[in-house]
C-alpha cells in the first residue's frame, strides 16, 4: 500500500502544467492504485488527487487525458449512494460539465469514457440529481435534448467512440420525474426516436439503456393511454424481443399487432436475462390501469407470453412471466381496485401454466 505522504508528494506532479515524463509516471502509478478496492480507497482519502484527476481529463497530450478518464472511470465505479465518492465527483458540478461537455463533443476520443464515468454516477439518486442540475442550468450549452439526438446520431463521434453508454445514462435519468416527463413529452416524439433501440442488436448495452429507460417510463399511469396509442404503440416493440418463431394459428393471431404476426421461421429471443426481465416488467406495469390492460388483452398478448413461457428455461424469469399471464388471464378487480401496483400469483395458477398448451 502507499505511503499517504508519497500520495501527497504525488499530487505535485499530478496537474496539467507538470513536466510531461514526471506527470505521466505519476499518473501510471495511480492507474495502478485504481485497480484495486484499498488503492481506490486511499486515493479517495485524498481531496487533491481526484481534483488534480478531474482536471488532467482536459490535458492536451492525448494519453494523459486518457489515462486520466481511465482513473475516474475507475474511482466513480465504487461510488454508493451517500458515500464519501459520492460528494467528491457527484457533487462536483466542474466535473460534471466536463463530462457532458466531452460526450457531445464530436471530435473528443474520450466521449465513451464520459459516458462511462456519468453511468456510474448518475447509478445513485445523489448523482442523478446532481447531473440533471447541470443540464437545467439556463446557460449551459448541453441540454438533456442534446444526450438524447446525440445519441440518436447514426455516427456521432469522429473519433470511435460508440456513445452506447450513453443509453444507460439516459436510463438512469429517468429514474427522476423530471426524466420521465421529458421522454414522455407528447410534442417532443423522445420516446418514438427510442423505440427502435429496443431491437438494436449492434451492442447490449445500448439496448439495455433504452429498455431499461422505457420501463420506468411504463411507471407512469397516466401516460398508459398514450402509450398504448397509435401515437407511440409501444406493445408491439417491447413484445417483439419476447416473440419466437412459433406458428400460430389464424384464430390466435386475431387482433395481434402486425409485427408479431407470421414471424420467420429463424426469429430469436432476446437472450439478455435483465433485458427480458424489464420487458416483462413494463408489459406489466400497462397493466396497471383498467384500460390498459384491455388493450393489452385486446392485442393478444396472452398468446406471445404463453409461447415465451413454454420457451424460457431461466428460473428467475419465470415467475414475472407468470404474474403478467395471471393478469392477462384472471378475472378484473373489484371495483375500485381496478388499479394493480402489485399482484401475487396463486401457486395452482403457476403449476397449471406448466401443461399450457
Amino acid at each position: 500500500m502507499a505511503d499517504p505522504y508519497v500520495l501527497e508528494e504525488l499530487s505535485n506532479f499530478l496537474s496539467v502544467s507538470a513536466r510531461p515524463d514526471l506527470k505521466a509516471s505519476a499518473l501510471q502509478y495511480v492507474v495502478g492504485l485504481t485497480s484495486s478496492a484499498d488503492g481506490i480507497q486511499l486515493l479517495q482519502s485524498h481531496a487533491k488527487l481526484p481534483e488534480a484527476l478531474v482536471a488532467l481529463t482536459q490535458d492536451t497530450d492525448d494519453k494523459t487525458s486518457s489515462d486520466a478518464f481511465k482513473c475516474v472511470v475507475n474511482l466513480t465505479a465504487h461510488i454508493v449512494d451517500g458515500g464519501e465518492s459520492t460528494n467528491t465527483f457527484a457533487s462536483d458540478k466542474k466535473l460534471l460539465s466536463i463530462l457532458l461537455k466531452t460526450v457531445v463533443d464530436k471530435s473528443n476520443f474520450n466521449s465513451d469514457n464520459a459516458c462511462k464515468v456519468l453511468t456510474n454516477i448518475t447509478r445513485v439518486p445523489a448523482g442523478c440529481r446532481h447531473v440533471m442540475e447541470v443540464l437545467q442550468e439556463q446557460d449551459f450549452p448541453v441540454k438533456l435534448v442534446t444526450l438524447v439526438e446525440t445519441f440518436g446520431t447514426k455516427d456521432y463521434n469522429s473519433k470511435n467512440s460508440n456513445l452506447d453508454y450513453l443509453g444507460t445514462v439516459l436510463s438512469n435519468l429517468t429514474q427522476l420525474p423530471e426524466g420521465r416527463e421529458f421522454v414522455l413529452d407528447k410534442d417532443r416524439c423522445v420516446i418514438q426516436r427510442l423505440l427502435p433501440y429496443i431491437h438494436y442488436q449492434g451492442s447490449g448495452v445500448r439496448r439495455r439503456g433504452i429498455v431499461a429507460a422505457l420501463r420506468n417510463c411504463c411507471f407512469e399511469t397516466d401516460y398508459h393511454d398514450w402509450l398504448l396509442s397509435e401515437a407511440v404503440d409501444i406493445l408491439p416493440h417491447l413484445l417483439l424481443p419476447l416473440a419466437g418463431p412459433e406458428e400460430l394459428t389464424e384464430e390466435e393471431m386475431e387482433g395481434m399487432p402486425e409485427d408479431l404476426q407470421y414471424l420467420d421461421e429463424d426469429k430469436k429471443r432476446e437472450t439478455n436475462k435483465d433485458i427480458k426481465k424489464m420487458l416483462i416488467e413494463a408489459v406489466m406495469k400497462l397493466c396497471a390501469t383498467k384500460s390498459g390492460r384491455k388493450v393489452v388483452q385486446d392485442k393478444r398478448t396472452y398468446i406471445i407470453m404463453r409461447e415465451y413461457h413454454q420457451w424460457e428455461k431461466e428460473p428467475s424469469l419465470m415467475q414475472p412471466c407468470e404474474d403478467l399471464i395471471q393478469i392477462l388471464i384472471g378475472d378484473e378487480p373489484e371495483p375500485g381496485m381496478e388499479n394493480l401496483q402489485e399482484v401475487t400469483i396463486p401457486d395452482k395458477i403457476a403449476k397449471s401454466l406448466e401443461n399450457t398448451s
